[in-house]
């Protein structure tokens, strides 16, 4: 059977089993139907950057365990060498075991396949996560890197990509400093911001979202970054471009709060009522997205043009 044929079996099962909360729960998105094992929609450029995001992913129950296996048979079709994450990696106790149950065991075939995972910190987060091998973070809080395919690609083709991971529990002025002053140094054309707790939402962080706005923004302006990524939220949320800057949500690769997403002029797609991951892939001035549920439902896709006129 094909990963594609594999997938759309899983959906049928995963829509029986959630008809009931879908009914009961309304949700900006269109339903997911049985056609919803979506094919594909990003391009496979030749030498794009290609990666996935999870948010909120650390639950260790079924369901983080179902959208994990989902995420490894779209590598299939899309084959990403690297996994961002949105925060709150791994919920309550954070031993040994945790990290089997709650990391190692949902994403062992990723893991086995080479794909690299980055953490950023969430609020449930042991800081001591930052000495975790797994997540790369080099012991850091907060952190910067190129992703391997692009080390030894020369400055100036057009899709050279950098991650700044940024702690958002902790977000003091050394660490504004060190922002702004390695996204001064940066050359790369995308520099792609990557938090926990989001500027903008139609959740129920609303309100503490504007402290993160008023402190992050004004460096994303001045440094031209383009898109950023967050979590926090137990949705997929992707907002309309806020000063030229387009922000996604993608809180739910564990964790789901049905039907939490409220009526605001924020929202172009919105999505709570089942757990999703992300696909991303930047091929020069362009970054295309497709979100996917777990009955593999596409749920939102689109580009991102670097270029792209500001708008709020």
């Amino acid at each position: 059977m094909t990963a594609s044929a594999t997938r759309k079996a899983r959906a049928l099962v995963l829509l029986l089993a959630g008809a009931v909360a879908a009914a009961s729960a309304p949700s900006i998105a269109p339903p997911a139907s049985a056609a919803a094992s979506a094919p594909l929609s990003l391009p496979l450029k030749q030498g794009s950057l290609r990666f996935a995001v999870i948010g909120d992913s650390g639950t260790g129950t079924g369901a983080q365990n179902e959208l994990a296996r989902l995420l490894a048979e779209w590598r299939a079709d899309f084959p990403f060498e690297l996994v961002v994450m949105m925060g709150d990696n791994i919920y309550g106790r954070d031993d040994p075991r945790d990290y089997r149950q709650k990391f190692e065991e949902p994403y062992r075939a990723l893991l086995d396949a080479g794909v690299k995972f980055y953490a950023a910190l969430g609020n449930h987060d042991d800081p001591k996560q930052r000495f975790y091998k797994n997540f790369n973070m080099g012991g850091e809080r907060y952190y910067t890197f190129k992703p391997p395919s692009l080390l030894t690609r020369a400055i100036g083709t057009g899709d050279d990509v950098r991650f700044f991971m940024i702690d958002t529990e902790r977000l003091d002025r050394p660490q504004l400093e060190w922002l702004d002053r390695e996204m001064t140094r940066s050359e790369s054309e995308w520099k792609i911001p990557v938090f926990h707790r989001p500027m903008y939402t139609s959740g129920r962080y609303a309100r503490p979202a504007r402290i993160y706005r008023a402190l992050l923004e004004p460096l994303f302006l001045k440094h031209g970054v383009k898109v950023g990524f967050s979590g926090h939220e137990h949705f997929y949320e992707r907002i309309k471009p806020q000063q030229g800057i387009t922000y996604f949500i993608s809180g739910g690769a564990g964790s789901l709060r049905v039907a939490d997403i409220r009526p605001t002029g924020l929202t172009d797609v919105g999505f709570d009522r089942d757990y999703h991951f992300m696909l991303v892939e930047i091929s020069g001035d362009e970054l295309f997205y497709q979100a996917i549920s777990r009955t593999g439902a596409t749920i939102d896709s689109g580009v991102v043009r670097r270029a792209a006129a500001p708008t709020n």
